[in-house]
């Protein structure tokens, strides 16, 4: 027997940010189709330039990838909605640390997901839930002399 079940989608996205969301929805899945190595660098190159994302900004980012799109929303969404929101958070100007790796609890099951100021952002699981196997921060800022 199934336990029914249904998606949460944020609701108050503004129509703007619904826009920027639906515009990186495409890319997102194209480069969730890339072996990690690919995706590790296209991030890495779009990174540059970018301030890190405050926690607020990479949740705002998630919610928007997840209002736009059932797919990210859902359980198996977790690489196109950590891409998108990454790709999101770009578009203003900041990064957030995309990460990929697995759960340390069983069922051991790959997963993907955005972090912001050291912690997992919109995930709902406490510190050590997840081990990063990859991980793209924000490019590092450049020292003031």
């Amino acid at each position: 027997m199934t336990t029914p079940s249904a998606l949460e989608r944020p609701t108050g996205v503004p129509p703007a940010r619904r826009l920027a969301a639906l515009l990186v929805l495409l890319p997102a899945f194209a480069l969730a189709l890339l072996p990690p190595r690919r995706i590790r660098a296209v991030l890495g190159l779009l990174r540059r330039g970018a301030a890190p994302a405050s926690a607020a900004q990479a949740q705002n980012a998630r919610d928007a990838m997840c209002a736009v799109s059932l797919t990210c929303a859902g359980p198996k969404g977790c690489l196109p909605r950590s891409l998108g929101a990454a790709l999101l958070c770009r578009l203003g100007g900041t990064w957030p640390t995309w990460c990929t790796g697995v759960r340390m609890v069983p069922p051991f099951t790959a997963h993907a997901w955005i972090e912001a100021q050291g912690r997992p952002v919109g995930e709902g699981v406490p510190d050590g839930y997840f081990a990063r196997l990859v991980a793209v921060p924000a490019p590092p800022r450049p020292t003031d002399r």
